[in-house]
């Protein structure tokens, strides 16, 4: 049996250990430190909006297969390794435990996919991984979900894909890429698609209540993108809005201007014209170049 200090003095090392592999992992990932980030939990169920939960129980899973956490993404990189020093009470507690052979209880995970996010035991995982061990036990809670996970893939570029997914998915359900411009529905985040389908039902509703016959769905997407996408996407043009919305679209914009302009009429009624949503929510929500300049530096 290994006496508690040189017990001590292993857990220490092997933190330290850690430490300065995280450290050359920073190093090799400076021009892409995105790629260097543990995926964030509540970002990817944003992203793929789950259709429910079903409880798996208790499994043997691959520890490469943990890509994620639910309340430690900051505190570990995308391998696992400890960022800070604050986490090494705690960390090397575990390690003890792992040398000693010690049996801990079983962590919690959510599988997404064939992936999984840390609910409980982050800690157990980063020793597990940085001692090389294969496998360990997990409880597990699955999320039932249309897309298809990819490992080693950062945020942004989940984000990519799954806007990809829907604009396919959007184009095969509503064949509007026959009818009107797709390039003018380029968006920035995932679930916009089926805003839009929303939009052009309302204009058809509203359309149909002054006619005899019930106008097709592809009329109303026609006559919504003439009639009210169109001279919104213009407006935002002539006032230069883009330019307050960096990384954003044109189609982002419509967006949210359609529900600014909507909550402002509600407030002071149908005098508040298309311009005066526009420069209200350009003002209200956008930021200035000297702004963004100097959030530029400060995240430098």
């Amino acid at each position: 049996m290994i006496n508690n200090g040189s017990l001590n003095v292993q857990a220490q090392s092997d933190f330290n250990k850690a430490r300065s592999k995280e450290f050359f992992s920073r190093v090799l990932h400076i021009l892409q430190p995105q790629k260097n980030r543990l995926l964030n939990f509540h970002e990817i169920k944003s992203l793929l909006r789950p259709q429910g939960e079903i409880y798996r129980g208790m499994q043997v899973v691959d520890v490469d297969q943990i890509i994620g956490s639910e309340g430690r993404y900051r505190d570990f990189n995308s391998a696992f390794l400890p960022k800070t020093d604050h986490t090494r009470s705690r960390w090397e507690s575990v390690d003890k435990a792992h040398i000693q052979d010690v049996i801990l209880p079983p962590i919690k995970l959510y599988k997404v996919g064939s992936f999984f996010f840390v609910r409980d035991g982050n800690h157990r995982v980063s020793v597990a991984r940085m001692q090389g061990v294969q496998a360990i036990d997990a409880e597990v809670t699955e999320l039932k979900t249309l897309y298809k996970l990819e490992a080693e893939k950062t945020i942004e570029e989940l984000a990519s894909q799954l806007i990809g997914y829907e604009r396919e998915r959007f184009i095969e359900q509503t064949h509007l890429d026959q009818v009107i411009p797709m390039e003018h529905l380029e968006f920035s985040d995932a679930g916009r698609f089926d805003e839009i389908v929303q939009h052009i039902e309302g204009h058809k509703y509203f359309i149909n209540q002054n006619m005899d016959d019930e106008m097709s769905f592809s009329d109303a997407a026609l006559s919504w993108y003439y009639n009210v996408f169109s001279p919104i996407i213009q407006q935002i043009v002539n006032d230069g809005v883009m330019a307050r919305f960096p990384g954003r679209t044109k189609a982002d914009l419509y967006l949210w201007i359609v529900k600014h302009w909507d909550e402002l009429k509600q407030r002071y009624g149908d005098k508040i014209s298309l311009k005066d949503a526009t420069r209200d929510y350009s003002n209200r929500k956008g930021t200035s170049v000297w702004k963004q300049i100097f959030e530029w530096f400060k995240r430098g």
